[in-house]
């Protein structure tokens, strides 16, 4: 039980930076140029991974690499850019609040789990509790930023569900890596022929680049595939509902902005629905103890990015569970 807690606390690490993401890319990216802020974003992570990871794909992986880094990466990044530069961050966050319902109904077929009550009732759950959160009446719709921003959640749970069922002996820091540059260099010739040479950055955007090329992406990325071998993926989708949690409270740390009664309820509400769908608890419920989920060791992943002479505990030393 123990490490099904670690395995949470460490997808958790994803949708926080992910929240963050959508303010940094508004404020600090010009909205004319989403594919080669796409490709700005993808490429560097891409390649920083392979250098650590120094393994080129074989086999299958040539062309799994570039199914995922479509699903994942390339064209993922460009609808989430145009939803960021077309919609409130409330109204983003709201729509990519559907994605456990889409994580669990997509890993039943691809993956043989079939959802549980539990889940699914969290996904109800942390969904109202968004509404609550963030929309308001005065909030206006861009349909096209619906549609972008849609889009990109339902590919993005395909492709998240395919990288588990394709996971092999692979570990997850490498696999990473090749979906990420094959993301970026699918992008690289359509950047070119739509808008032409990359856009001019001040400090402010270099800045806001790296935080969404080495925080947002590389790592969010590594520590999101880790916890989808080690965790049902509806799981680990309710712990996705910690993205729009952040930018609540990106709003009160940064912006002076206070909770309304409403907005309190709501937080509570995504919180409880995240701890409903984590296999601890959920065993509990039922009276039993977790059962194990499959998935292979992928700590060193995460190890490989720590420095010499840290530590990080390897799953062998507890029951693996899910």
């Amino acid at each position: 039980m123990e490490s099904t807690w670690r395995w949470s606390l460490l997808a958790a690490v994803a949708p926080v930076t992910w929240g963050a993401a959508y303010y940094v890319t508004a404020q600090t990216l010009p909205d004319s140029h989403p594919l080669w802020g796409s490709v700005l974003r993808a490429l560097p992570a891409g390649l920083l991974l392979l250098v650590v990871a120094r393994r080129a794909p074989r086999g299958a992986w040539w062309w799994r690499s570039l199914v995922l880094g479509s699903l994942n990466m390339s064209a993922f990044f460009v609808l989430v850019y145009v939803a960021a530069q077309r919609l409130p961050t409330s109204v983003a966050s709201t729509v990519m609040a559907v994605s456990p319902f889409a994580l669990a109904l997509v890993a039943w077929p691809l993956l043989g789990q079939r959802p549980r009550v539990a889940s699914l009732a969290g996904a109800g759950l942390g969904f109202t509790g968004v509404v609550a959160m963030l929309l308001t009446g005065s909030v206006q719709i861009d349909p096209v930023g619906v549609l972008a921003g849609t889009a990109a959640m339902l590919m993005s749970s395909v492709g998240f569900v395919l990288a588990t069922r394709w996971k092999d002996e692979v570990d997850v820091l490498t696999t990473t890596s090749w979906q990420l540059v094959a993301g970026g260099l699918l992008l690289v010739p359509v950047a070119v022929a739509a808008e032409g040479a990359p856009p001019t950055l001040d400090a402010r955007g270099w800045l806001g680049l790296a935080f969404l090329s080495l925080v947002a992406t590389a790592l969010a990325y590594v520590t999101w595939f880790t916890a989808l071998r080690h965790l049902p993926a509806s799981a680990v989708g309710l712990v996705g509902l910690l993205n729009p949690v952040t930018g609540v409270a990106a709003g009160l740390t940064l912006g002076g902005e206070h909770l309304t009664g409403r907005q309190t309820l709501g937080v509570v509400a995504v919180l409880a629905a995240v701890l409903l769908g984590q296999p601890a608890v959920q065993a509990r419920l039922r009276g039993r103890r977790p059962t194990p989920h499959p998935g292979h060791d992928t700590v060193r992943a995460v190890a490989q990015l720590t420095p010499r002479g840290s530590h990080v505990a390897s799953p062998g030393a507890t029951s693996s569970s899910s």
